[in-house]
């Protein structure tokens, strides 16, 4: 028999009351925290640019991928941990939810050692392989090192996030990433302003910012849900359900790592053109991102949702959510492209006043965000059913939509229509991955892929 677990006001009962209602309130916190995530990383843009320099600019941005890739498995983990605890939490079971959590913590902390090696090793070479040019590569291999250091802060914080977001709680993680956000912003000021520690300031600010977050995100846990008490270094490891979340984690994890070089991949094809061109496109993509948070934060939200229910046998609220979040993310999307395509030129204008770096990202802007919506179907679907359990038929999707639909179709159209129209290469990719996506979803083969038994 499986213990009953409280529900608490600080998680969130999924499992009753109005589908549209309950996604949307845990959406909002998570899109606040996107926002804040900007200006986070802004802030540290903005420091190193002003105060260390451009080559210590370009350092901290090449340095960024690399650590992304290498930490993307783990973070794979990590959604598993977030799909079987909201699925537990659902079914009232409350001694595999404890632990599941023990087992996650306990894999993330050992996993936390090889992965610091092989990223401070492997800094170096893989900068390497991405033509880092000379100026910049020494700043860019201190700061991977420097984060890869102290990479246990960024797993346990993350940890921590995907624990609260299964339980329904993502009003805490905002918090947790405001207490990383402040830390890190002082010591940005601190280490690279006063004490002149260029780009290894930025990093150990980052480093410090996330490890304080993840010891608070501990204390919050320990002291709102005693039971699941989390005590790292206390030896409480569950193999079967240590496999579990292997299965549904790396998937999602290799989906990750994947994605991120595609992109790299897609950059060499942008790289091939002018600096004006180079420099719209990227401006452009961080305006881009607005039309992103709000699309990541419904899917989060969605899976969350999914997974109560599915844990709960409440098979007939999963659908009715699904479609109550493509609405909404589909409507925010309009709602972003209404504004931001008309006001592409004067928001381009805050990264260069040069015509022709306005025209490219504008170029972007215009190909790109009034298609948001189908973006937003394909994120929604794929999320919906990682919730319940199915986390290879995203990951299939999203590779395809990418490697055989978006990047070559993305050279094609650079070679047979002009660089501007290249940008079409995104919808065309999303419109694959919607179709087979919607093509699995209808088959309903994702429904027996729960770990929870209803009987």
């Amino acid at each position: 028999m499986t213990g009953e677990v409280k529900k608490k006001r600080v998680a969130t009962d999924m499992t009753q009351g109005n589908p549209a209602k309950l996604i949307c309130l845990f959406a909002l916190p998570l899109l606040f925290g996107n926002v804040l995530q900007q200006l986070y990383n802004m802030v540290d843009s903005i420091v190193v640019g002003n105060f260390v320099g451009d080559a210590a600019l370009a350092a901290v941005g090449t340095g960024f991928p690399v650590i992304f890739m290498l930490v993307s498995l783990f973070m794979g983990l990590g959604t598993g941990a977030t799909v079987m605890i909201s699925q537990f939490y659902g079914a009232g079971d409350k001694e595999s939810l404890r632990k599941t959590v023990a087992t996650i913590y306990n894999a993330i902390l050992v996993g936390a050692v090889p992965l610091t090696i092989l990223g401070i090793l492997l800094a170096g070479p893989l900068l390497r392989m991405m033509n880092v040019p000379e100026d910049a590569y020494g700043m860019a291999r201190t700061y991977v090192m420097v984060v890869f250091a102290g990479v246990v802060g960024n797993l346990g914080y993350n940890v921590n996030a995907g624990i609260l977001q299964g339980l329904g709680n993502s009003r805490t993680t905002l918090l947790f990433l405001s207490i990383a956000c402040v830390i890190n912003i002082v010591l940005d000021l601190v280490f690279v302003i006063v004490f002149s520690w260029g780009v290894m300031g930025v990093a150990l600010a980052t480093i410090i910012a996330q490890f304080c977050s993840w010891l608070f995100g501990i204390f919050y846990i320990n002291k709102h849900y005693k039971e699941i008490r989390i005590r790292p270094f206390h030896w409480d490891f569950d193999r079967h359900l240590f496999g579990r979340a292997m299965k549904l984690g790396i998937p999602s994890g290799i989906q990750q790592a994947l994605f991120s070089v595609g992109v790299m991949v897609l950059q060499t094809l942008i790289n091939r053109y002018d600096t004006a061109f180079i420099a719209g496109f990227q401006g452009a993509n961080k305006l881009d991102t607005f039309g992103f948070m709000p699309v990541q934060s419904f899917a989060i939200a969605v899976t969350t949702y999914v997974g109560q229910n599915i844990g709960a046998g409440k098979m007939e609220r999963v659908n009715r959510g699904m479609w109550y979040t493509v609405a909404m993310a589909a409507a925010v999307n309009v709602v972003v492209a209404i504004f931001l395509v008309p006001l592409g030129p004067v928001c381009m204008r805050l990264f260069s006043q040069d015509p022709q770096v306005i025209a490219a990202g504008c170029a972007y802007l215009d190909r790109i965000m009034p298609f948001y919506v189908v973006f937003s179907f394909m994120f929604i679907l794929n999320a919906v059913m990682r919730g319940a359990g199915e986390t290879i038929m995203p990951m299939i999707s999203t590779l395809i939509s990418l490697w055989l639909v978006r990047i070559p179709v993305a050279y094609f159209l650079a070679d047979h229509f002009g660089r501007d129209n290249l940008f079409y290469c995104y919808v065309i990719g999303w419109l694959a991955g919607v179709v087979l996506s919607g093509l699995y979803y209808l088959s309903g083969r994702w429904k027996n892929k729960s770990i929870v038994a209803h009987t």
